[in-house]
């Protein structure tokens, strides 16, 4: 005799209700009459997995997909239990059958794509999550849930995916968990902070949201709340628990490190583990405290296996910058000639005063400190630093426009709408003061030159440099999340190799395009600050020169700064980190020809006196 649906429903609601065991039993019951029901079987595979019975529940849905081989249904709760089973490599397999019989479900292919990304594949998990998206726009999960696999491949989309995240609120715990994640891998850390405060409100118990708050709190300077959270979540359990007692020891040393203890926060370190085996981030921050401490030699065998486990995770996400006869900055080869600058046509564009400011430097050559003074400035206003030019580059390859060889076919049309985007997109990241210019600080925009200058030939420059030696090395002690960064830096002599690479890309076109350009030295801007900011303050044809001067104030003001530096912006201008590299000579002497033609460009010397001779 089949089952009736009242009997159907009277298992569910015994599932529904919290009592799995009893619809276990109806289940079993029934299953002596028909041994192969497939509907009895998926509600008792259901009871069991609420049981944690996860061995006979992976059975059970196991049995359904060899009865009814067909159904996709079966293939997902196979691959649902299979995971919370452990056995990823198996459930992922079950979630590609399931989303091949039902290839128009975007859940089917939001199931197959998260156990993608966890069994490393993250490629393939972004392409069939953004597919899976393209089936479901307006799912706050499979958005996230993409978001996180674009994250993962370092891939500009996730901040896309996530805009409306506001009219999601509030959601599960889990998913707004996820949220938080994924705004804090892209270092989003307001928008995190946001989204965790609202969490840990509503469910106070959620250990590993008020771990990550904490984080938060002091990724915003917020120093005395991450403090007094972390003591919270050790007295509740954190002190008990293995894996939260890592992660608060992590945390603590980074404290540690804030308040310049740095034997306590080097002694926190080593006194546990990392958090898995391609944590490389504890490995940075365990060869910055070791920098701190002096100890230059561990503080390299840190920073080599940093880099060794960031090379291998960007290996997975980017193979192509690894080919034989790959270039570490691929645009810094293009060269628009003078030539071709000259058949431009003449077209209309915005003046200096509307104008952004553009702040450009090889990454770690004060590009930060000078965005933070010039921020402080009440006619100035800056944002966190965007690959705005990337995108804008991007959108145009939509149409068959390669830059920067086709910038002269762009029309006064093309150009103006440009222009529009570039303010949308700043508008999305600052609230504009329009009566203030913007300052666009992005150290690699010294490769967009060419765009800018077609969009903005009015623009002023201010180029940050600093020794040579100084910029390789603190750029190797950086965690940078840019793949295009994070892959030049696995190396000191790929590290050098792009330094030398973008200078010429920038010196060339600067001989090219001839803009406005105030270079700003580092060691200068140290030594003598006011002096500087004067000169700088001239240049930009401001008055009130010693607002800069409140940079530090101000930088505390806004909380979180989206850079490496974002620690040391907010302290007084200091020296500690001139001619720093001295103290790794050994390591750096293999570079220094490559570094050779700066080093006499620049007038920097790698003499015992370490002074600059000129520009």
């Amino acid at each position: 005799m089949a089952i009736t649906d009242i009997e159907m429903d009277l298992i569910a609601a015994a599932i529904n209700a919290g009592f799995p065991a009893e619809a276990e039993h109806l289940c079993r019951d029934r299953l002596e009459w028909q041994p192969d029901s497939p509907d009895v079987l998926v509600l008792l595979g259901l009871s069991l997995q609420h049981q944690g019975k996860l061995a006979d529940a992976v059975a059970t849905f196991a049995r359904l997909t060899r009865l009814q081989p067909e159904e996709a249904i079966h293939w997902r709760n196979y691959a649902t239990v299979l995971q919370m089973a452990g056995a990823l490599d198996t459930a992922e397999q079950a979630a590609e059958a399931a989303s091949r019989l039902a290839p128009v479900d975007p859940e089917y292919l939001d199931q197959l794509g998260r156990l993608q990304l966890k069994n490393g594949k993250t490629l393939l998990a972004r392409d069939t999550l953004l597919r899976a998206f393209g089936k479901a726009p307006y799912s706050p999960a499979i958005r996230i849930d993409a978001a996180c696999a674009c994250s993962a491949c370092r891939d500009y989309r996730a901040e896309n995916l996530l805009r409306p995240w506001r009219e999601w609120l509030p959601l599960d715990d889990a998913l707004q968990f996820d949220l938080a994640c994924v705004f804090g891998q892209l270092g989003e850390a307001n928008d995190s902070l946001e989204v965790l405060e609202d969490l840990v409100r509503r469910t106070p118990s959620h250990a590993r949201a008020r771990l990550l708050l904490a984080s938060m709190y002091e990724r915003v300077n917020r120093l005395h709340d991450a403090e007094a959270l972390l003591n919270q979540i050790a007295t509740d359990s954190g002190e008990t628990e293995p894996d939260l007692r890592g992660q608060i020891a992590r945390q603590r040393a980074q404290l540690a490190v804030r308040k310049r203890n740095y034997s306590t926060a080097r002694q926190l370190l080593e006194g546990g583990i990392p958090g898995d085996e391609n944590d490389c981030a504890y490995w940075f921050t365990l060869g910055s405290v070791c920098d701190r401490l002096g100890d230059a030699r561990a503080a390299m065998r840190a920073l080599q296996t940093a880099h060794a486990q960031q090379g291998a995770e960007l290996r997975t996400i980017a193979p192509y910058r690894f080919e034989p006869g790959a270039e570490i900055l691929p645009g810094a080869k293009w060269r628009v000639s003078e030539s071709d600058y000259l058949a431009w046509p003449q077209l209309k564009a915005p003046d200096t005063p509307q104008s952004p400011v553009f702040v450009v430097g090889f990454p770690r050559s004060g590009t930060t400190l000078l965005e933070q003074m010039l921020d402080a400035h009440p006619r100035l206003q800056s944002m966190d630093e965007r690959p705005f030019f990337n995108m804008l580059s991007n959108q145009l390859d939509d149409v068959d426009i390669d830059i920067p060889r086709d910038l002269g076919k762009l029309t006064q049309c093309d150009c103006d709408e440009l222009r529009k985007g570039y303010v949308i997109m700043a508008c999305s990241k600052v609230p504009r003061r329009w009566n203030s210019r913007l300052v666009d600080k992005n150290p690699m925009n010294m490769l967009w030159l060419p765009m800018i200058h077609r969009l903005f030939p009015r623009a002023k420059f201010i180029l940050a440099v600093r020794h040579p030696c100084d910029v390789i090395l603190s750029c190797y002690m950086q965690n940078f999340r840019a793949a295009l960064l994070a892959s030049a830096g696995l190396s000191l002599e790929r590290l050098a190799h792009a330094y030398v690479e973008s200078m010429e890309c920038w010196l060339y076109h600067v001989g090219v395009f001839k803009p406005n350009v105030f270079v700003s030295r580092y060691e200068d801007l140290v030594a003598d600050t006011p002096a500087q900011t004067r000169r700088i303050a001239a240049f930009l044809n401001l008055h009130e020169a010693d607002a800069m001067l409140g940079f530090a104030e101000r930088a505390r003001e806004k909380g979180h700064i989206k850079t490496p530096s974002y620690t040391q912006v907010i302290e007084p201008i200091n020296s500690r980190g001139i001619d720093r590299w001295r103290r790794y000579r050994e390591y750096l002497e293999p570079i220094l020809p490559i570094l050779e033609p700066m080093l006499k460009h620049w007038g920097y010397t790698t003499e015992a006196s370490g002074t600059a001779t000129g520009y």
